[in-house]
């Protein structure tokens, strides 16, 4: 029989056995990494290219970057590509957002990216402690653009236009995967309502004539099909979103939801290209992009954020 590189799941579906070769991670390590390291550990905060185990980390800690994960380590939700774990949360840190920026400034960033876990246990989901963060990042670090990567609030418009008014360069909230398979990959999230927050954002940043970015994200290689992408890609700039990251799925443990489907490079040119024609001002699009990559470069070429030449960015 010949060997097409697949193997069954329990499913008897076809699955990957190997990363092709345009799949390999850079190595970790290094004065700059360990540095990052030490400097996270001693300020006691948490990162999303940790928790999520980044293939990009070695990259970004070895540029002096990271993404910021606000409100700990534990998720209120359990969706099954994530490998931040589920559980009991704990009591939000009211010091956290002096943290970070104080972490921003001796990282000399000029561009910040701040997520976080879901908090469905709090009455705003966390967006007051987003909007203190950004405003903290911006009083102790002058003229930093900030990236915030928010959970949908559970459709909360009141908690997001909390978050807006602290007027961050850029609103990204991931769509992740297209709506068939939400069940699977995101059962405590909704299609519908993440395009309510992307829609709204975009409302809003007009009618105030805020000069905010709106910004996306999906993984592929998760069973979807290319027709699926362009349809959520149609969505996503019905709401008026500015930005766009498409990545390669890869499974943090056999426990969590397989890779379908290793993407080809082209096929990431060629979704890129969809994206671009339906309006989408920049679609970041390849296999090891993920959420916050590159996001310096996006806000600065659309217009937003500081624009000093660049230099070290916040990307995960």
């Amino acid at each position: 029989m010949k060997n097409d590189g697949l193997i069954p799941d329990q499913n008897k579906a076809p699955l990957p056995v190997r990363k092709p070769s345009w799949l390999k991670m850079k190595r970790q390590g290094g004065e700059d990494y360990n540095d990052v390291k030490r400097l996270l550990r001693s300020s006691s905060l948490n990162t999303v290219c940790e928790s999520a185990n980044c293939p990009n980390m070695g990259e970004c800690f070895n540029s002096r970057t990271a993404t910021f994960m606000l409100m700990g380590e534990i998720c209120t939700r359990h969706c099954t590509f994530c490998n931040i774990p589920g559980g009991k949360v704990a009591s939000i840190d009211a010091d956290e957002p002096r943290r970070v920026a104080e972490a921003v400034r001796e990282l000399a960033l000029k561009f910040a990216v701040v997520t976080s876990v879901n908090r469905d246990d709090l009455p705003d989901g966390g967006a007051a402690h987003f909007a203190s963060t950004i405003r903290q990042i911006r009083e102790l670090n002058p003229g930093c653009g900030v990236e915030v990567l928010i959970p949908d609030f559970e459709g909360d418009l009141q908690a997001l236009e909390s978050v807006l008014t602290a007027a961050p360069e850029v609103l990204n909230h991931n769509l992740e995967t297209v709506p068939r398979l939400y069940a699977a990959m995101r059962p405590q999230a909704d299609y519908k309502r993440s395009l309510q927050i992307l829609r709204h954002s975009r409302q809003w940043a007009d009618a105030d004539r805020a000069d905010i970015r709106v910004k996306t994200g999906i993984m592929v290689g998760v069973g979807e099909t290319r027709e699926e992408v362009v349809d959520l890609m149609k969505d996503a700039a019905d709401c008026g979103i500015q930005i766009m990251t498409i990545g390669q799925y890869l499974r943090p443990s056999r426990r969590h939801h397989p890779v379908r489907r290793y993407v080809e490079p082209a096929e990431f040119d060629d979704l890129a290209a969809a994206g671009r024609e339906l309006g989408i001002d920049w679609v970041e699009s390849g296999p090891m992009v993920r959420s916050s990559y590159h996001a310096r470069e996006q806000s600065e070429s659309l217009g937003g954020g500081s624009q000093s030449p660049p230099q070290r960015t916040a990307a995960g």
